[in-house]
């Protein structure tokens, strides 16, 4: 895969930040493919309950839920945005971050998880890991 550049997801003052993952076909059909596999288990009526919290789902904003019921329509085909998420940070930091150079640069991923989500769309709960095994040659 290739990063190429950073992104910011607000809301403000805390949001999101991750680096941007070029868009290929490979990564459009994995999309589909994962969308296919949970959709008999997606529900329109989520709650902070379904995510893992601290605070008894107090710390669960409210952007979140409805961004991942909806994830599919809202977040997949000609809207997909592949991306790493690397922190949270407030918006003026991030801002700056943006600003600088990002040089491109090439990756590869050695494994995979299913994970709960927690505060923020962070991945906090590990449900399942998948070994990856390289193409032959």
């Amino acid at each position: 895969m290739k990063a190429i550049k950073y992104y910011y997801m607000p809301p403000p003052p805390i949001g999101l930040a991750g680096i941007e993952v070029e868009r290929t076909e490979d990564l459009h059909r994995l999309q589909d493919a994962l969308i296919a596999a949970v959709a008999p288990y997606a529900v329109k009526t989520g709650t902070p309950k379904a995510f893992v919290s601290d605070d008894g789902g107090r710390d669960i904003q409210t952007f979140l839920v409805g961004y991942v019921s909806d994830f599919a329509t809202i977040a997949a085909g000609k809207k997909f945005n592949p991306h790493v998420t690397i922190g949270v940070g407030t918006e003026t930091y991030v801002d700056a971050m943006i600003k600088e150079p990002f040089e491109s640069f090439t990756f590869s991923p050695a494994g995979a998880s299913v994970y709960q989500l927690g505060a923020f769309g962070t991945a906090r709960k590990g449900l399942k890991v998948f070994a990856l095994t390289p193409p032959s040659r």
